[in-house]
């Protein structure tokens, strides 16, 4: 048995062997704290994106959207942007550091104190004595402090690194699907019908591609109103908006609505007829307060778009939905709240059975635009792509072109091309100024995109990375339109102005070929079928032109109605959505 003099003996052996680690312990759990309150209060004093906030550089960049062509101001802007891009990295820095720095601290706090404790945990065994209690349970007395203050500073720890890192957690079943990505969406085959079935339908905004041509040759070049000749039939608008209608098979979908109501509209192709109407209400995440949305734009500027199994649609709260063909709801989420000057415009598109969403807003030093791509079926983000730019309202285009599936995205300065598949970017040119309305096309084998009342553009697919310089084909700064996006089948380029200045230009070159002035309000696309392009204004003009080398005009009325959206081109009729009216045009059957 031992003696009191071995015990003894055996402590103090434990208390010199253990001193080492003990020391390692108080230090590592200083070091640790001090460190956590460095990120901390760095944190409050200035969360790194408030770096990139310049009030120099923003009042410079609202100087330039008054002065595009101002050099000094691109100067000066590009000069302040780098400090600040300089400044905002070497903060990120700084915060990873410090991060990494507590990582080690607290490992090694922890890896000190466990050893400290595994020397007082071995047993010894003392002689029969007035204070054998107390004596023996002095080892795991020291066990549990050390074990209480190793959870003590790792929570601290905790807390620290959860106001240091700038992450919020989601609050919402929305958020989570927005930030998980691609391993929230189910693996499932595509379910999308071929391009030749969504070719011979209008799925989206200007039809298939955005291109706004359509794929017969046999649609009306003459009607009249007041007779009824070539209108098949006409029906009330049931709510306001401003979005063009999309088809598919013998269904006509559109939105519509305000602040208080937002609704989807399904009409039949053949008579008129309503054949259903669905209220898009109790959305999660949702909005609560109503936004401060102008007039001319609304609540329902942006068109909806199917992939011939369900059909989408979206409002300027952010509120998203699907329906199936037959108006029963599928799902739907919120993005909102969206801010936008003007009001959000974007329309949707779909890739295969993926929802393409465009979602520009705020300035670009805000970082809330993005570009993501959904599963159609379920309404999760199957990939999503930040971008760094501001407000846009053109509308995306995907495109197969230089053997990928390419997204085209207009937003001040940057036309970018993303990789349908996964988001990655592609290439960007730079070259955009003022506020981005028309919508590219793809044509001739180049992507033709607008800088509004400034250039028009045109860029080969196949480049990598920034191809301002490389990827150019041809510019012009003749007769560019403002609102209206251009169309242009294999050779020629039309735009018109809102002006009503209608230009043609060759599509390999950009040299233009002629103009007319119509001196008319013009707010529709033009489209093309065959030999003809169709023309809109927005006091109710009708106008068909030749769409060849030289100036022709095939035909004129008038429809009494004010038009705004682009029309739709279906077998043998055309959709024009009016202010009052939708019409349906075509040649009565027999």
């Amino acid at each position: 048995m031992n003696s009191p003099d071995n015990n003894q003996s055996r402590l103090d052996q434990v208390r010199v062997e253990s001193r080492p680690f003990q020391m390692m312990t108080w230090i590592a759990g200083i070091f640790s704290v001090l460190v956590g309150l460095t990120l901390f209060f760095s944190h409050l004093d200035s969360q790194p994106q408030d770096l990139l906030k310049s009030p120099e550089l923003m009042e410079a960049k609202a100087h330039l959207r008054l002065n595009p062509t101002d050099e000094g101001d691109k100067k000066l802007i590009r000069e302040l942007d780098l400090k600040q891009r300089e400044r905002y990295f070497g903060r990120l820095s700084q915060m990873h550091s410090g991060i990494y720095l507590l990582l080690a601290g607290v490992a090694v706090f922890v890896f000190a104190a466990a050893r400290t404790s595994r020397y007082y945990r071995q047993p010894y065994l003392p002689l029969p004595r007035a204070d054998a209690g107390s004596a023996s349970c002095q080892p795991a007395k020291v066990a549990r402090w050390s074990v209480a203050l190793t959870g003590a500073v790792v929570g601290t720890f905790l807390f620290l690194l959860s106001l240091a890192v700038n992450t919020a957690l989601p609050q919402r079943a929305a958020d989570i699907e927005r930030i998980t990505g691609s391993g929230s969406a189910p693996m499932s085959v595509a379910d999308a019908p071929s391009a030749a079935v969504m070719k011979a339908n209008w799925p989206r905004f200007r039809g298939f591609e955005g291109s706004g041509v359509a794929s017969f040759t046999n649609l009306p070049q003459k009607w009249d109103v007041k007779s009824g000749t070539g209108i098949l039939w006409k029906t009330t608008v049931p709510a306001k908006g401003f979005n063009s209608p999309i088809a598919w098979g013998e269904r006509v979908f559109f939105s519509g609505g305000d602040a208080t109501k937002r609704e989807v509209f399904c009409l039949d192709a053949k008579t008129g007829q309503m054949q259903w109407h669905q209220a898009v209400e109790n959305v999660p995440g949702s909005p609560t307060q109503a936004l401060e949305i102008p007039d001319t734009t609304g609540y329902a500027a942006g068109s909806m778009a199917t992939d011939g199994r369900r059909v989408y649609v979206v409002f300027a709260n952010g509120d998203l939905a699907a329906f199936s063909l037959e108006g029963k709801p599928v799902w739907s989420k919120s993005f909102g709240p969206l801010k936008n000057p003007y009001g959000y415009a974007t329309s949707l598109a779909t890739w295969k059975d993926k929802l393409i969403l465009q979602l520009d807003q705020g300035e670009s030093e805000d970082n809330k635009s993005k570009l993501y791509a959904l599963n159609g079926a379920t309404g999760q983000v199957v990939w999503q792509q930040p971008r760094k730019v501001g407000s846009s309202w053109a509308s995306p285009i995907v495109v197969e072109a230089a053997g990928k599936a390419q997204i085209i995205t207009l937003a001040v300065p940057w036309i970018i091309s993303y990789s349908a598949t996964d988001g990655a970017e592609l290439w960007r040119a730079e070259g955009l100024n003022g506020e981005i309305t028309p919508s590219p096309v793809f044509a001739a084998g180049l992507f033709i995109a607008v800088s509004p009342s400034d250039k028009l553009f045109a860029i080969r697919p196949e480049g990598q990375g920034n191809i301002t310089k490389s990827g150019v084909a041809w510019s012009t700064e003749e007769n560019v339109p403002d609102v209206t996006s251009p169309v242009a089948n294999d050779e020629l380029v039309f735009t018109v102005t809102t002006s009503g200045l209608l230009t043609c230009f060759d599509a390999k070159d950009g040299k233009k070929l002629w103009e007319h002035d119509f001196d008319l309000e013009v707010h529709s696309s033009p489209g093309i079928c065959g030999t003809a392009l169709y023309l809109f204004g927005q006091k109710g003009a009708a106008i068909l032109v030749e769409a060849g080398r030289q100036f022709k005009e095939l035909y004129r009325t008038e429809m009494g109605d004010t038009f705004h959206a682009s029309p739709v081109f279906m077998d043998g009729r055309i959709i024009m959505r009016g202010v009052t009216n939708i019409w349906c045009i075509g040649e009565t059957p027999k």
